[in-house]
Order: structure tokens, then sequence, then C-alpha cells
């Protein structure tokens, strides 16, 4: 089986026009490129295409996922049909982890925020002093993963996790999320040692993650123990090299190149180098250890990498996971082996650091 990268002169350019919006049909089979071409015009600008075999290195299920046709002609979706449609796979998320991971779920509220409260059954003993807070993915504007993020690491780490419900955009722009996610923060404070508090998310909630530990920084509040940035970026001013190459399932799908800034809805109008939206242009010395883990097919590859090497330069312990050919948050799937090991490996770092 092999992957073409969209079409015949693929520009892997922020300034490149949509190959989208040129083709009135999908690619077909007659279409797709047999052989790879590369050519760099004056400007710099790259166009390529590659064909790209199913990788032997990984297993069946994950081979079957990345073998999955689709379109690269632009799907049209209201905001109303997307979030419909992440709740469903969102609920059937629920369902497909707790078969594999046995938690209690409760839904509540957390000084006035919705969360879902999900603790490991049984409960361990030894971790009750202890609390991870979960951001969810879901591009800033739907629920994508409040589940898939939650299951899995309370039941591998033997830790309660309260993952945020905070408020979406477009209704509610930067820093809505974050203020949420704070109030949170400090109602737990009241609870537990800032030691034994670990904040992580995965895609925007990656990004909000790190957001989130600028702020407190500025604010004066104590740090958590520990980070968990799972495929998320750092700058919101800038497009990044794999946000070209990728979409967010990889080489399949549609994908426009990269222009403006990223998650403008999110954005509003903040600047997007302000530091707490865009962590990269931050101070980011005195930030708790982080794990940043990230698919080498993800679109947010290269921003999850520029985002912890600027940790690095910050004198920060962070770690950098990337698993072969996977595409964007690929452990929100639970009948992939790649998932269960990526979920073991945050627990395993969250729950490390907070048990210091």
């Amino acid at each position: 089986m092999h992957f073409a990268l969209r079409a015949a002169a693929v520009s892997i350019s922020f300034a490149t026009a949509s190959l989208a919006a040129q083709q009135a049909a999908p690619t077909s089979a007659s279409q797709a490129p047999s052989s790879d071409t590369s050519y760099i015009d004056a400007q710099g600008t790259a166009h390529v295409t590659r064909v790209v075999p199913v990788p032997a290195t990984v297993s069946p299920e994950a081979q079957a996922m990345l073998g999955r046709a689709i379109l690269d002609q632009a799907a049209t979706e209201s905001l109303t049909d997307r979030r419909a449609r992440t709740d469903a796979s969102t609920a059937a998320a629920r369902i497909a982890w707790s078969k594999i991971c046995p938690v209690t779920i409760v839904e509540d509220k957390v000084a006035g925020i919705p969360v879902h409260i999900v603790t490991p059954d049984p409960a361990v003993e030894s971790n009750r002093d202890k609390v991870f807070i979960n951001l969810h993915g879901g591009g800033f504007n739907s629920d994508s993963g409040s589940y898939s993020e939650s299951i899995p690491i309370a039941s591998y780490s033997g830790v309660k996790v309260v993952s945020v419900l905070y408020r979406l955009a477009p209704e509610n722009p930067f820093p809505a999320g974050i203020d949420d996610a704070i109030t949170v923060y400090k109602e737990l404070l009241k609870t537990y040692k800032p030691g034994h508090i670990a904040i992580y998310g995965t895609s925007a909630g990656a990004m909000m993650t790190g957001e989130v530990a600028v702020k407190l920084k500025q604010l004066g509040l104590p740090m958590p123990g520990a980070l968990g940035i799972f495929s998320g970026i750092g700058d919101f001013a800038r497009a990044e090299d794999s946000a070209s190459i990728y979409s967010l399932r990889g080489f399949s799908g549609h994908l426009d190149p990269p222009s403006g800034p990223h998650d403008p809805y999110y954005i509003g109008n903040t600047d997007p180098t302000n530091p707490v939206l865009s962590p990269i242009y931050a101070d980011l010395r005195g930030l708790p250890p982080a794990l940043f883990v990230t698919g080498e097919r993800d679109a947010l590859m290269s921003g999850t990498i520029n985002l912890h090497r600027a940790f690095l330069r910050a004198g920060i312990d962070a770690r950098l996971v990337v698993f072969d050919a996977m595409p964007h948050a690929f452990w929100y799937n639970a009948q992939l082996p790649k998932s269960i090991e990526a979920s073991h490996i945050m627990a395993k770092f969250l729950l490390t650091h907070v048990s210091r």
C-alpha cells in the first residue's frame, strides 16, 4: 500500500494557494503519482511528491489505520455538526476505554467549572493525596478527548484525574479556557500540595497546558509537579514545517498550506506573540518538568518539538517521545497497541514527578 503527498505538484509553502481549491474532485488512483519528485523554486518553495509505504514496523492495527482511504477534497462542516460528531466520538471513547481501564466517572463542578472526575477502580490508597488536571483536545471549539485522555491516565497511574470542561471558542476565545483551568487549579490547591498536582492535555489541551503554566508563573502561584504537553504548539504567530506536510490524519485527507495565525477564532483579538498565548515567547525558566509526546506524521509535530527545545533552553527537565509513523493524537484510539504504550509512558512520567 502506498501514500502520495496529495498530487503531482504539492507545494510545501506558507504562501502557496491550496491545491484543493484548484481541483474539482478528489484525487483518483489514475491521477495519483507513482514516483517521487522534488523541485525547489527560486523562492525556496519545495514542490514535491512522495510515495510512502505503510511501515512494517508498526502493528497490524496501526497499519490498518494508516491505510484508510480518506478523500483529499475539502469537506465542509458546521460548528454544530462538528460538536455533534466529537460528542459522539467522545461518548464512544468512554465505552471503549472503560472496557480496558476500570474507572469510576462522576460529572461534577469544581469552583463552578464543569468537570469529569475520573478515579481508578479500585482506588489506590497511596495516591489519594495526588491529582491530575486534564485539559482536553478538540480544536478549542469542541471536546474530542476528555475521556480518551483521562480514563487511561487515571487507570495506569492510579491517580484521580479532573478533566476540565472549559469554555469553548469561538463563543469564548482566549483566555476564557485558561481562566477556567486556573480556577480549577486554585481550588485544588486548597486540598492538594502543588507538587502533588500535574497538568496535562492533548492538542488544544496541550497548548493550553503550556499557556496555563506561563500564566501561573505570571500570577506568582506555586507550580504543579509536572506538565504533559501531548502534541501541542507553543507559537500561534508562525506556521511550522509539519503543518505543511501532514493533515491531522497524517498523509491522508485534505490539507491546505498554512496561512495566517493558527486558530484565529481562539486567538480573538490577542497578539499572537503574547507570551501566555504563545509560550515559546515567554520566559519559561522555573516551569516544572514536562513530557512532550507526538507522532512522526502529526501536523503538530514541529510545534511540539520546537516548544520542547524552548523548554530545554530554559533549563527545564523536558523529555520528548516521538512515535514512528503515527498521526495526530493517535493515543485516542483504544484499539492501537501504541495507544496503550503512549498512555503508560504519560501516566508513568506524571506519577513519578508528583510522587517526589
